[in-house]
């Protein structure tokens, strides 16, 4: 992969696995004896090493229970290993170290989360004959990072053996480039055309004292500025480097400065934001700029997922002795597969370009201000997410 290191996981234990459940992909792995012959078997391929490490991007082959028996110079390079031998037996996403693929004995492949995986779908797809494109948004573990990778996954057969060669291309550049266009080309031109309005009104009234005007440009601006500095504190937090400055606040007020703001926005023209009556005032102490942007985002999602005329409920409260929660209801229902994806980047069901807000919401939340996010959704009582942090940050 280019432009990226990543980590090798590691080799995972072996056991007896074949009759444990699984949540979508078979459990059972190849072991022993088995799997050696199966790598053995990989490694006789004319050509094998000469074909596939002239390939930039990693390629693997897996057998028929979808572990690695054959690596390329690119993994190897990726991963920093002496012998890339040391994947063989692994699945792809353990290889990657995903954030799942540990919470089930049965490893990569078997839990709920594995159906929206793109890279189990695509294995599948081959295993069964049918050669598939498709993309995989990866959150790693320890730390959070996001992977946005796009794999080919082809049928194989050698010594009537099935196998399935799998390609790995990085294609994170790719959609932040998506994002940044949707960004400049649509979102702040937007906000441009309102600025152009209202400056039009401004000069056709022959004074810019009017309050009403320089309330509309000045929200404008700070949108706009907003948008901007959202996407420049992202690459900094994906990259490490994003300071972080905790400040004594109140949560009522840092609550109800984010609802005025988002009250300008044109969606909010024909939804309504209340903060619930039973918000409590809480003095706490993080960042305010990234508590902002966290709320922000949260209440930027539930507009955008509630239908004209619909309220965005918003609220904060004492969680325990030690913490602070602030939540935002909308009415809508999140359905499953939405709900196992919600928190990759580049996951929306919104289109092109979009798929930051609640990835970045996580990530800001619980890498930089050490609290939690989570959500809860029904169709009775719709969606709310929740941003939950120490009293003191640290």
């Amino acid at each position: 992969m280019t432009g990226r290191e990543l980590c090798f996981a590691g080799p995972i234990v072996e056991t007896q696995i074949a009759q444990l459940p699984t949540e979508f992909a078979p459990a059972a792995r190849a072991e022993g004896e088995e799997l050696q012959r199966h790598i053995a078997t990989a490694s006789r391929i004319p050509q094998v090493n000469e074909l596939y490490d002239a390939v930039a991007d990693i390629v693997v082959i897996l057998n028929r229970h979808r572990q690695i028996v054959y690596a390329n110079q690119a993994l190897e390079d990726a991963f920093h290993l002496e012998d890339r031998s040391a994947v063989y037996g692994l699945r792809p996403g353990e290889a990657l170290n995903c954030q799942h693929c540990a919470e089930t004995p049965g490893g990569c492949g078997t839990t709920q989360f594995c159906s929206t995986c793109g890279a189990v779908r695509a294995i599948l797809s081959g295993l069964r004959g049918k050669k598939a494109v498709e993309e995989c948004r990866i959150l790693r573990k320890p730390g959070g990072e996001a992977l946005d990778l796009r794999v080919v996954s082809t049928p194989f057969a050698f010594e009537d053996e099935p196998f399935v060669i799998f390609v790995v291309t990085d294609i994170s550049q790719e959609k932040r480039l998506h994002v940044l266009e949707r960004t400049f080309l649509h979102d702040i031109s937007n906000t441009l055309t309102v600025l152009r309005g209202v400056a039009d009104l401004a000069t056709m009234s022959g004074s810019f004292t009017d309050a009403d005007l320089i309330k509309e440009l000045d929200l404008s601006v700070q949108m706009m500025t907003d948008e901007v500095n959202g996407h420049k504190e992202l690459l900094a937090a994906e990259s490490g480097e994003l300071p972080v400055h905790p400040v004594s606040m109140s949560s009522l007020g840092v609550l109800q400065e984010v609802v005025a703001l988002y009250r300008g926005l044109e969606i909010a023209s024909t939804r309504t934001i209340q903060i619930a009556s039973s918000a409590a005032d809480v003095r706490f102490s993080t960042d305010k700029t990234q508590l902002t942007r966290i709320l922000g985002n949260m209440v930027k999602n539930a507009l955008e997922a509630s239908s004209s005329g619909e309220c965005v409920l918003v609220g904060c409260e004492p969680d325990g002795d030690t913490q602070v929660s602030f939540w935002v209801q909308n009415s809508q229902f999140m359905p499953a597969e939405v709900q196992l994806q919600v928190f990759n980047r580049s996951f929306s069901t919104k289109g092109h370009g979009r798929g930051i807000g609640t990835y970045s919401t996580k990530l800001l939340c619980e890498r930089y201000l050490k609290g939690k996010v989570s959500f809860v959704t029904s169709p009775e009582q719709g969606t709310i997410f929740k941003a939950t942090l120490p009293l003191a940050l640290a």
